[in-house]
């Protein structure tokens, strides 16, 4: 038997979840599957989509998916409290799977199989060895488990994923802006920000991510920052929040701002989320630094992007020093959760850590983007160049079609 804090699984379930054809027999009525694309299959892979944990998860398998323009099968994925202990333990496995919650994963199998976090890595190792092998896995982000498990990995600097000859680095996070969606964008919210003088600055703000907190002192201090360099240019803000900015830091934010501005406070309908429409009316866009696809999206839109660093001493973003020498209190460092995140950037093993401070440095150097100066008012401001377009895109679509050996050119939709 496993224990663990309140956890208990006994070895003769998880053998029962991992049998070959519990699934399929338990499942084989249940299925919500989302077809997308053409529906006739002939004539391309059968592709399926194992739905991510996270929303930036999501959103880099649909860009994906939907470069290729290949049919595609969305997999949603419900999991168990224990899925990493099974993940660890027992390879590719269903265990950590709450099947009756989840879409049937039967066959015919699918030829490609795309997934993302650490949750979905045993569910796709285990289609593929349902598929007798047959199955190509292309996993996005930071694998778990050794490279060599996946047909292709596609990851960002941020993670300290060995180089194999199935391991593609691209610069930054796959995502859904596209020149299309920015234009359907713009037309629907123009009317909104019409009254706003210009230049209008996007100001797009995430929230805590170890080791970075954002906290409603640090909000304030991004509020007053963005809206000094508004006021420089005479210009007005489009903020929009996101799930993990919290209710007291979007207080904050809002009380700190005192140039004319349009603020979303973000909700869960995204129906009324205005931040493509921000995006695509923009000039210029802020974004705080703990978000790569949201700096990933600010960057796709070719204007000016200023990153908002939110570390302090040892987590600090940007690499040059600051303007005024920086005193991070001692108590500050022994915080538990400071310590803690100390712990966790430095310690783990080294295949598994993050530091997203690698993906931002790049772009400053290759002038992609510049800081956020933050003394009001600064004349240091130092304006990015226009970022150029992307070819992370095209070169996972040109990874991915070499693996059922289809050039590039072909198929091209999406591309």
């Amino acid at each position: 038997m496993l224990s663990l804090p309140g956890l208990s699984v006994t070895a003769r379930r998880i053998a029962r979840m991992t049998q070959p054809g519990i699934q399929q027999q338990e499942n084989a009525s249940a299925s919500r599957d989302v077809l997308h694309g053409d529906a006739d299959r002939s004539a391309a892979p059968r592709v399926w989509l194992l739905t991510g944990f996270r929303a930036g998860d999501k959103a880099q398998m649909l860009a994906l998916a939907e470069a290729l323009g290949w049919p595609f099968t969305v997999k949603r994925v419900a999991y168990r409290p224990y899925e990493l202990v099974t993940n660890i333990l027992l390879g590719p496995n269903l265990a950590g799977m709450k099947r009756h919650e989840s879409d049937a994963l039967t066959p015919p199998w699918p030829d490609l199989v795309i997934s993302a976090g650490r949750r979905n890595e045993p569910i796709a190792r285990w289609i593929k060895a349902r598929s007798g092998g047959r199955t190509r896995l292309v996993h996005l982000g930071r694998p778990w488990a050794e490279s060599r498990h996946f047909d292709l990995v596609i990851t960002t600097p941020q993670y300290h994923v060995q180089p194999r000859d199935n391991v593609l680095c691209i610069a930054a996070p796959l995502h859904q802006v596209t020149a299309t969606r920015l234009g359907a964008a713009a037309e629907r919210w123009r009317d909104l920000v019409a009254p706003l003088p210009q230049p209008r600055i996007a100001l797009l703000v995430g929230g805590s991510s170890p080791p970075y907190v954002f906290d409603p002192e640090m909000a304030a201090r991004l509020g007053r920052v963005a809206s000094a360099m508004a006021r420089q240019s005479r210009g007005s803000l489009l903020v929009s929040t996101s799930p993990r900015t919290g209710s007291a830091a979007t207080a904050a934010l809002r009380d700190a701002i005192d140039v004319p501005c349009q603020f979303y406070a973000w909700q869960a309908d995204p129906e009324t989320n205005p931040y493509l429409g921000f995006l695509a009316l923009a000039d210029a866009v802020i974004v705080t630094g703990d978000s790569m696809s949201m700096v990933a999206e600010a960057c796709a839109t070719e204007k000016p992007v200023y990153l908002f660093d939110m570390g302090k001493g040892w987590s600090r973003m940007r690499a040059d020093p600051p303007a005024v020498p920086e005193s991070v209190p001692w108590a500050e460092h022994v915080r538990p959760k400071r310590v803690l995140h100390w712990l966790i950037a430095h310690c783990l093993p080294r295949r598994v850590r993050r530091d997203i401070r690698r993906i931002l440095r790049a772009l400053v150097a290759n002038q992609q983007a510049s800081w956020l100066e933050e003394e009001s008012g600064s004349d240091r401001q130092q304006q990015p160049l226009k970022p150029s377009a992307s070819t992370d895109l095209p070169r996972a679509v040109a990874g991915v079609k070499a693996l059922f050996a289809i050039p590039a050119e072909r198929n091209s939709a999406g591309d």
